[in-house]
């Protein structure tokens, strides 16, 4: 009696699924995180696809979101890498019209370029700075990018009332149209859908255990991280009333939003040891969020009030630690283009020797900063022909970058800034008496 129930449970939902795609040409956004429940609907819209092209009605283009965060647990961002591209393969074989994207923040978002470029402290319940800025604007970018081209869009998640009383009071109180769509209170012209709403997490693992995605594979890794790990399911992130993903299966491996990371602790407590140096760092941060001496006197805007960003010191140690443990790991904890960001950065606020681009070379990261503003150069030619442009002594500027190269090349010391500032003051005192001598001398 139960797969009966089951059976027409999904008939319905592929029924209401068909009667939502052929009533109007808006696209379809399909939010997949990798999770049962975006899983489920991912392979319901899949199903419906395959059966419209066979009847030549599969027109309307659907368009496969994922975020990255580029700190995801390294266990569960292989698998949806390897499932984005399964998919990917088996759309384009199949002829649906399905495009996929995984999509991942700017440096100037990301969390390395956010704490060690910029210093932020490294998140907390009540200053949730990383879902805004590696979450929701990754992915808002790929929608708006949508609907700038098709006008509209209708978004497709996995959400449902039985995955706890917070979400089914967040969905009860949204006006909901007889099409089962309400309108996104943040995205322009983007409707909403949850096909699964009124699933139970039985259902929704009865349908999985008795359909292998129709892009090949199956669901095996999938549960066994749901076995392995604790907490909720983490979906994709696209405005701030999603709670935060800290703790749950698919979330974040340096989330310190949480007291304690208990999916990280599950994967380990089953056998996974080799994640334990990721979670000594991810505790390691927490820490050193709270030690006053690693923290400037000064906010970022220059106000006194409160800790304000990590010292240059720290930001330095927190890089050469997260060196070293990629170094242990065997993969990339940090892009390049992070790198760059954090360089960048650092000769912005105190840094004149290209420290952190000097710090990854020693770890085998070799990086140019070619056509960026960060470095500083080093080519003698080139520091005479940008002084003539500018009509600038040349002699002046090669003192200058001298005592910059050799004795202030770290800023990051209490005063040195200042220090910095009297020591090019005198040499351009200097300079200057030294042409009002000689247009003397000139003179006479």
């Amino acid at each position: 009696m139960e797969l009966v129930v089951k059976k027409d449970k999904v008939a319905g939902t592929l029924t209401a699924l068909r009667a939502l795609y052929e009533k109007d040409s808006r696209p379809w956004v399909v939010a997949y995180s990798g999770g049962k429940d975006s899983t489920a609907v991912l392979q319901l819209v899949y199903e419906l696809l395959s059966e419209l092209q066979q009847q030549g009605k599969a027109g309307k283009p659907v368009f496969v979101i994922s975020s990255d965060t580029r700190v995801e647990a390294p266990n569960v961002a292989e698998y949806v890498s390897q499932a984005l591209e399964r998919i990917a393969r088996a759309a384009q074989r199949d002829g649906l019209p399905m495009t996929v994207e995984l999509v991942s923040p700017e440096p100037s978002e990301s969390f390395w370029g956010k704490i060690i470029g910029l210093g932020y402290p490294p998140p907390t319940r009540w200053f949730r700075w990383c879902t805004t800025n590696m979450k929701i604007k990754p992915s808002r970018r790929a929608i708006d990018a949508i609907t700038a081209q098709y006008g509209s869009v209708i978004l497709l998640l996995g959400s449902r009332t039985d995955e706890s009383a917070q979400r089914a009071m967040s969905i009860a109180i949204r006006h909901i149209t007889d099409d089962g769509l309400n309108r996104h209170h943040e995205i322009p012209n983007a409707l909403t859908f949850k096909p699964i709403v009124d699933w139970t997490t039985d259902e929704v693992w009865e349908y999985l255990y008795g359909n292998a995605p129709p892009w090949g594979g199956d669901h095996d890794f999938m549960l066994s991280l749901y076995r392995k790990a604790n907490g909720g399911e983490c979906p994709v992130v696209l405005d701030l009333n999603t709670p935060s993903c800290g703790g749950s299966r698919f979330g974040c491996w340096t989330c310190t939003v949480v007291k304690e990371d208990k999916s990280m602790q599950g994967f380990i407590d089953s056998g996974d040891t080799t994640l334990q140096p990721l979670k000594d760092f991810r505790d390691w941060l927490k820490i050193i969020r709270e030690e006053p001496e690693r923290r400037s006197p000064l906010r970022r805007n220059g106000k006194s009030a409160g800790p304000g960003p990590f010292n240059p010191a720290t930001r330095k140690e927190i890089l050469t630690y997260l060196l070293d443990l990629e170094a242990q790991m065997g993969f990339s904890l940090i892009e390049n283009e992070d790198l760059i960001y954090i360089q960048q950065q650092w000769s912005k606020e105190f840094d004149y020797s290209d420290t952190a681009l000097q710090l990854a070379s020693r770890h085998g990261r070799n990086i140019t900063m070619e056509n960026t503003d960060a470095s500083i150069p080093r080519n003698d030619a080139l520091l005479d022909s940008c002084a003539a442009d500018s009509d600038f002594p040349p002699e002046l500027a090669h003192e200058l970058l001298k005592k910059v190269r050799n004795s202030y090349a770290d800023l990051g010391r209490w005063g040195a800034k200042q220090q910095l500032e009297d020591a090019l003051a005198e040499l351009i005192k200097k300079d200057v008496r030294q042409a009002e001598k000689a247009d003397a001398a000139h003179d006479l």
